[in-house]
């Protein structure tokens, strides 16, 4: 069965669902359109009960993060709260989701990207993939509860290092730092290993190992959640956050003033 939007292909197939990101012309960026359409199909597989989910990015990203254009639009600063709202129905849709979740990282995932595989149960990358939380760049702070879920794998004194530096991490690096869980030469070989070797466990115990730790957790989660909303928003009337993205735009480093 598969279910088709825009932005987002969605099939199943022998208790798997395979999400796959469909915006490859902008390395999978995620716009309102896009988010909402990553939510709605994730509501789908809710309603489907089915016990794996794998998440995926069509050509050679898993997701470069938030749109760029979507944040230069005139109408940004009307929409910011509609954005981050979707941004975290989807976060928590996705984490307490009864389902097993892989992300499978190709190429990038940064920013939102990344946030948005750190959601999931498993995350297994190609051994060429690149990951960067990389808000600073542009004098922002992780959204898509990074500070959250980054602080659960690493804990907060390594994760608030990593969120400082922005630094953009190989496979390998992000393997070392807990940040992922596997690296592979061939990603949808190690997938479906991966996948395969789960389906022979017992799946309503792994579900309900999940649900208890998700239970413990969905408050902080949402809480998180909350703070980088009212956070981004103030972050997002800064100089420096004009100058990040002015100077994304025009190809130039940075110069930020604390303003």
């Amino acid at each position: 069965m598969a279910v088709e939007t825009k932005l987002v292909e969605l099939t199943y197939e022998d208790r798997v669902a395979t999400m796959i990101l469909n915006r490859a012309d902008a390395l999978n960026a995620l716009n309102l359109e896009m988010l909402k359409e990553v939510l709605s199909a994730l509501q789908h597989v809710k309603e489907q009960g089915t016990d794996f989910l794998v998440i995926k990015g069509s050509g050679k990203a898993f997701s470069a993060g938030g749109d760029i254009k979507m944040m230069l639009a005139p109408s940004h600063d009307e929409s910011f709260g509609d954005v981050m709202g979707v941004i975290n129905q989807l976060i928590t849709t996705l984490y307490q989701l009864p389902t097993i979740t892989i992300a499978a990282v190709n190429g990038a995932a940064a920013g939102l990207g990344l946030s948005l595989a750190l959601a999931c149960d498993y995350i297994i990358a190609d051994e060429r993939a690149k990951l960067a939380m990389n808000f600073i760049g542009i004098a922002l702070i992780p959204d898509g509860g990074g500070h959250f879920l980054l602080e659960k794998r690493m804990g907060a004194h390594e994760a608030k290092k990593l969120i400082w530096e922005g630094e953009v991490l190989t496979a390998q690096q992000g393997l070392e730092k807990y940040i992922i869980d596997e690296t592979a030469s061939d990603l949808d070989a190690a997938v479906e290993q991966k996948v395969g070797a789960w389906k022979k466990k017992p799946v309503l115990a792994m579900k309900k190992t999940k649900d208890i730790y998700v239970s413990q957790s969905l408050s902080q989660l949402k809480a998180s959640l909350e703070m980088e909303k009212e956070g981004q928003g103030q972050m997002n009337q800064t100089k420096d956050h004009r100058e990040g993205i002015e100077a994304f735009v025009q190809k130039r480093p940075p110069v930020f003033t604390g303003q």
